[in-house]
């Protein structure tokens, strides 16, 4: 590869690396625990498109009783039927003041229901608490996602 590609690639991903690196952006990638099990479940990646946050499934672990490569069957529109890896489930969070972002909307792939959703960076950006909820945050579920190590 030319010397000038390299150097302008490299030039050219400088912004996303300190962005995705930057402890008051929920921006970059999450590890998700499982509510029941309190097992690692997933690696997700939140980026920020336009003036808003998009969330997408990178990798699942999966249970010794789960098939591999699962697909949103329960999903209704063009996500019916699509392969939860690689899915958009998470859009529409835009900043609400401080370390909190709302308005968004996210998708349980297990039910193919879809909740308003709202993030919350704590522990000095380690942690992002998820909030899904219908109508109003009070009757919602919580999780705390781990961010990943860069």
């Amino acid at each position: 590869m030319p010397r000038a590609l390299i150097l302008m690639l490299t030039v050219s991903l400088l912004p996303l690396a300190a962005q995705a690196a930057d402890p008051a952006s929920p921006v970059g990638r999450w590890r998700t625990i499982d509510d029941d099990t309190k097992s690692e479940r997933s690696i997700v990646e939140v980026t920020k498109v336009g003036e808003e946050l998009q969330g997408r499934v990178l990798r699942i672990f999966y249970r010794p009783d789960e098939k591999p490569d699962p697909v949103c069957e329960l999903c209704e529109g063009a996500r019916k039927d699509q392969p939860v890896i690689g899915m958009t489930f998470l859009w529409g969070l835009k900043p609400d003041g401080g370390n909190d972002w709302a308005g968004g909307a996210i998708l349980d792939p297990k039910n193919g229901k879809i909740y308003n959703a709202k993030l919350s960076l704590t522990e000095a950006g380690s942690q992002l608490r998820v909030r899904g909820y219908i109508g109003t945050p009070l009757l919602g579920r919580t999780q705390i996602w781990l961010r990943e190590k860069e």
